[in-house]
């Protein structure tokens, strides 16, 4: 794809490009600019639009989804959401979008807004933890002179799966909770230690007293909701030596049938992923039994552990911090829950 060479001063450079009948505006990637970023400042969803875009710039994205700094890209066409106008008591005009959709505080006052995609995970409910959390933030490293810890990403990606599986019309517990974090599009994620177990439990000092809190909230809850078609999922940054580069694996209990399917319907969906959008690189991410994990060993319903990293490695590191790759994770595993529960 031609690139366009120019002083930019403010902001983003938009041109129109002509392809076929219709015109799409096109903009300049920044220094620091991911997709996720450059679609919000111009207004775009990424949740509605990120494959819009792939599709219209695959020729023109590193390892098929990381833009080139200064490289041109075309934007998707977006209608404007139908608007209906209504008065209130006081004859004062109200407006608002058909498709607003629900607010979840829980998501930040930027991304509280979950707008409905489809209902395909109607009736299923899903129970998440991400890893460490409270007085253990896991792993400790250094990025540009920024403390980061493993707990903040395992959250992240946590809350932006939470947004996917609530958009496909699930019900969703988010067991490891911080009231005040929300998503968060930054490569450094402050750290703090106020995170808190459902519904509103201090996260104990001891490992032990940890996992145990962690399991009882979600087995309670699983009886509460027995009968129902329930799903626990772990997310969890890995820690191994520096040296260790590592792809997304995955957990399940060795005796659950369920929980392998869950693990593999996943597995399944990043292969394919690797194979459409780095086609020269080997995924090396595996699906296994770990039952031996207190949390795999000692929860009720079905699930999958999954591990997104090595945050101790630099290669690992780079990935995990780029917000829109925690984007993709989240919708990658989302594609792999959905494929699970349409074919159970």
């Amino acid at each position: 794809m031609k690139r366009i060479v120019c002083f930019l001063f403010f902001g983003l450079l938009f041109v129109s490009s002509g392809i076929g009948q219709d015109s799409l505006s096109v903009v300049v990637a920044q220094k620091g600019d991911g997709i996720f970023s450059l679609l919000r400042k111009q207004g775009i969803d990424p949740a509605d639009h990120y494959q819009d875009f792939l599709a219209l710039n695959k020729e023109n994205l590193r390892e098929g989804q990381h833009l080139y700094e200064g490289a041109t890209y075309l934007l998707p066409a977006i209608e404007a959401a139908p608007v209906l106008s209504e008065t209130n008591a006081a004859g004062k005009e109200i407006v608002r979008t058909e498709d607003e959709g629900k607010r979840y505080a829980i998501f930040g006052e930027d991304e509280a807004l979950v707008v409905t995609k489809s209902d395909r995970l109607s009736g299923a409910i899903y129970y998440l933890i991400s890893g460490h959390g409270g007085p253990d933030p896991g792993a400790i490293e250094t990025y540009e002179e920024v403390t980061i810890a493993e707990d903040e990403y395992a959250y992240d990606v946590t809350l932006r799966l939470a947004k996917e599986l609530l958009a496909h019309g699930a019900t969703v517990h988010i067991i490891v909770r911080d009231e005040n974090d929300g998503i968060r599009n930054s490569r450094a994620l402050e750290i703090d230690r106020d995170e808190v177990v459902y519904p509103e439990q201090k996260i104990p000092l001891k490992q032990l007293d940890r996992l145990k809190q962690r399991v009882e909230a979600v087995n309670e809850l699983y009886t509460k909701n027995k009968g129902s078609y329930q799903r626990l999922l772990v997310t969890h940054v890995d820690s191994r030596s520096k040296g260790q580069n590592i792809d997304v694996f995955f957990y399940h209990h060795k005796k659950s049938i369920n929980g392998k399917r869950l693990a593999e319907n996943i597995h399944n969906t990043f292969l394919a992923k690797y194979k459409e959008y780095q086609p020269n690189r080997e995924y090396t991410g595996t699906f296994s039994d770990r039952s031996n994990l207190y949390l795999v060993k000692n929860t009720l319903p079905a699930m999958a552990y999954i591990e997104i990293g090595n945050l101790r490695n630099k290669k690992d590191q780079r990935r995990i911090l780029d917000p829109d790759n925690r984007q993709a994770l989240a919708k990658w595993i989302t594609e792999g829950v959905l494929a699970d529960f349409e074919s159970r």
